[in-house]
Formats: structure tokens, C-alpha cells, sequence
């Protein structure tokens, strides 16, 4: 199966930022591409919880939901929306950051909620509070995608390898990382906790990624990693995306994921034991 990593830099504004993730889907099909992935918040990505009140909708209603939907079944691919922000009816008012992976009809076939919010202070001048606009979620989600079964995952979930265990105990042989990793900590730590995550559970890690700096209207510009990530069993990285926008290709051999198996089968070595 060909897969591809599309890298965007979103605005704030979805209907913008929409037909850019639709060219870019188009380039990967014609290159061959089966399964196509975007990043976190490919609908847009901002602080400005205002804003984000006045332009995001609900899943049955969304805009950039209904069209890529409707583009994966005109290309009959896999697509993995990256994640939406999307209204919910929660009482609170929080939104979602919902991962959706569409089939070549272009049906729903799995939704995934991310789970680990990023509440951190990266520096005395940048604080980020995930949890104050979005809700965590709180299921993980392996699904079948017939030439591969995918545990989805979300950016900040990467520190937190016990998802990923009980995804490949589960079955999982593609672990799927669709982020807005931030720059600094990406610079540090990004390949090598997406390759720590394929080592150990011996899968394939695929993480289409935001970039650069992203505009906006009110507040201090954000800006992310890049470096679109395609990672094998065994822990080499296959294809890089680089810190601009566009479509990254990988050839995935899920072959490979049995013959890591067979040499270090460590998921199924897991042992309980007492303490601290």
C-alpha cells in the first residue's frame, strides 16, 4: 500500500484552509497513493477560543468533514482525517479534537477523540491549555481499515506509550500520529519519541504533521514542527516531510511488521509485577 503524509500550515479561517487540503489529497491520489493522512486541526488551528465559537460546527454539520468525505469517494481512497475541531453538546461547551478515518466510499469508518490534553508550559513566555476549549476523550480506537488495522492517536497522546501498548496488543500493525507538535518541543523530541513508539510496539508509525508559523487575528502567533514522520517496525525512518508544506509518499510492506515480530516479539513479554 502507498501512503501519504500531507503537511499543511493552516489559518485560522476552515473555508481557507479547505480547498489547499483538497489540492494536496488530489496530488497524493495521482501519485498513487491508497491512503492518505492529514494532520491535527486540518480545519484550522487557533487559540482564540471566541473565534473558534463562531467557526466551528457540529460533525453533522461540518464543511471540511462533508467535502473530504465526499473527496475520498470521488478518488476511492483511505483518507485519515488528522483530526477537526468540532463543536459538541457537551454542557460546559468544550469542543472536540476528533480524529475520522473515511473509507473509498466515502463512510465514517472510525472516530477517535484525543485523549491526553496539552496542557504544558513550554517556556515563561509559552503556556498552553488544550483542556480549557477541548474536552479529553476517553476511548482508544483500533479500526480496520482491510489492508491494515490502525491505532489512532493524536500529538500530545505520543508521550504516553501505554495507548500505543494496548493498541498493538490489540492488533494494531499501523499506529496512526496525526499532530500540530509545537517547535520547540519538536525540535527536541519528536522523531525520537515517534521512533521509541515504533520500536517498541513494532508497528509502523505514520504522522502527518502541521508546519511554520500560523497567522493570527488576535494574540501571538503560533507556530509548529513539521516534519512529517513515516517510521517502520524496526525503527528507521522512511520518509520525512520537511519543514514546508505538501505531500510526502511511503510504500508500507505490513510484511514488515511480522518480521520485527519474529526477531524482539516483545509485545506479547509483558509482565505484571508489584510496586512501587
Amino acid at each position: 500500500m502507498r501512503a501519504a503524509l500531507v503537511q499543511l500550515s493552516v489559518s485560522e479561517d476552515p473555508a481557507a484552509n479547505l480547498p489547499v487540503t483538497v489540492e494536496f489529497i488530489r496530488q497524493a491520489a495521482a501519485g498513487g497513493a491508497g491512503f492518505v493522512l492529514t494532520p491535527e486541526c486540518t480545519n484550522l488551528l487557533s487559540s482564540d477560543r471566541a473565534h473558534q465559537r463562531a467557526v466551528l460546527a457540529h460533525e453533522e454539520d461540518d464543511a471540511t468533514l462533508a467535502a473530504l468525505r465526499a473527496e475520498a469517494e470521488r478518488l476511492g481512497l483511505w483518507l485519515l482525517i488528522g483530526s477537526l475541531g468540532l463543536k459538541t453538546h457537551d454542557a460546559d461547551g468544550r469542543f472536540a479534537n476528533r480524529s475520522f478515518l473515511i473509507g473509498p466510499a466515502g463512510q465514517i469508518v472510525a472516530r477517535y477523540d484525543k485523549i491526553h490534553m496539552f496542557d504544558v508550559d513550554v517556556s515563561p513566555t509559552e503556556r498552553y491549555r488544550e483542556s480549557e476549549a477541548y474536552r479529553p476523550g476517553t476511548s482508544a480506537v483500533l479500526a480496520d481499515a482491510g489492508f491494515a488495522k490502525l491505532g489512532m492517536a493524536i500529538c500530545y497522546d505520543l508521550r504516553f506509550p501505554q495507548l500505543f501498548r494496548r493498541l498493538s496488543q490489540a492488533g494494531a500493525n499501523v499506529l496512526t500520529l496525526p499532530a500540530a507538535f509545537n517547535d520547540t518541543t519538536g525540535a527536541a523530541h519528536w522523531e525520537s519519541l515517534i521512533r521509541a513508539r515504533a520500536i517498541e510496539n513494532t508497528c509502523f508509525v505514520l504522522a502527518p504533521a502541521q508546519c511554520g508559523t500560523h497567522a493570527a487575528h488576535a494574540g501571538k502567533p503560533r507556530r509548529t514542527h513539521g516534519h512529517s514522520l513515516a517510521v517502520a517496525p524496526w525503527g528507521e525512518v522512511l520518509a520525512d516531510g520537511g519543514t514546508e508544506p505538501g505531500v510526502t509518499f511511503v510504500d508500507l510492506d505490513l510484511a514488515r511488521v511480522a518480521e520485527a515480530r519474529a526477531r524482539v516479539p516483545s509485545i506479547t513479554h509483558d509482565r505484571g509485577f508489584d510496586g512501587p
